[in-house]
């Protein structure tokens, strides 16, 4: 997993047919995708209760490309291991999820893993400066976490072009989740982010029977990014 500035896309299997993820994930890759996002929540750290590392074990002999582990839970340093091990290539966690967001990241990065911080919308910057050397990914929430579908929070723009600049020329990725849409994805893209997390804005359209919406839907995100970047 080498370290890039272009876009990437990163479908949401929270969107998926939850029946065929397998065959979900297959053609999301197949239609272009870049990385395959898989929303974990608990139902105490957020209000929703998605899937475990028994699901990513299952999904990942399907996953040709990398595989980011979005932990929404709380607490998050018993589960590292278990995720490393069903075959995160990514694992992100909550600055707000607990007290020592740094020995989670190096709990992170000790299991061999890519290491991602991920702040909600009211989270300020304040919190990732002194970690920046510890993270591989920042994830900017662009909604409240907990569920997909929801309106971009258009105040989020402006912490994404401050974190760019704080982030400098470190190899750190910054990821936008939730809201994303071909309308969206040139704000943030122009802001400095390049891991474009969509889920209804991907899989709207296609079924697994039925890929080519898929398709239509990554290109759409993609370009609209592009042409920001290329502008700004």
């Amino acid at each position: 997993m080498s370290f890039d500035r272009r876009i990437k896309i990163a479908p949401s299997i929270l969107s998926a047919d939850f029946a065929n993820f397998g065959a979900e994930c297959q053609a999301i890759e197949a239609q272009g995708c870049d990385w395959v996002h898989v929303d974990v929540m608990d139902g105490h750290f957020v209000p929703n209760l998605t899937f475990g590392p028994a699901t990513c074990a299952a999904i990942r002999p399907h996953i040709k490309g990398v595989m980011d582990v979005h932990l929404m839970i709380s607490p998050v340093d018993a589960y590292i291991d278990a995720f490393a091990a069903a075959g995160a290539d990514v694992i992100t966690a909550h600055v707000e999820a607990g007290p020592h967001v740094h020995r989670t990241l190096q709990a992170i990065r000790g299991a061999g893993k890519k290491a991602g911080l991920a702040l909600n919308p009211g989270t300020g910057l304040d919190t990732v400066e002194y970690l920046l050397d510890m993270v591989d990914l920042v994830c900017v929430m662009t909604v409240n976490p907990g569920f997909g579908g929801q309106k971009f929070i258009e105040s989020q723009i402006d912490k994404v072009r401050r974190l760019r600049a704080m982030i400098g020329d470190r190899p750190v990725h910054i990821e936008i989740d939730g809201g994303v849409t071909p309308i969206t994805a040139p704000l943030v893209a122009a802001a400095g982010a390049d891991v474009l997390v969509a889920g209804s804005a991907v899989f709207k359209g296609g079924s697994v029977t039925n890929p080519g919406p898929y398709g239509e839907n990554i290109r759409a995100i993609r370009a609209a990014a592009e042409a920001a970047v290329k502008a700004a």
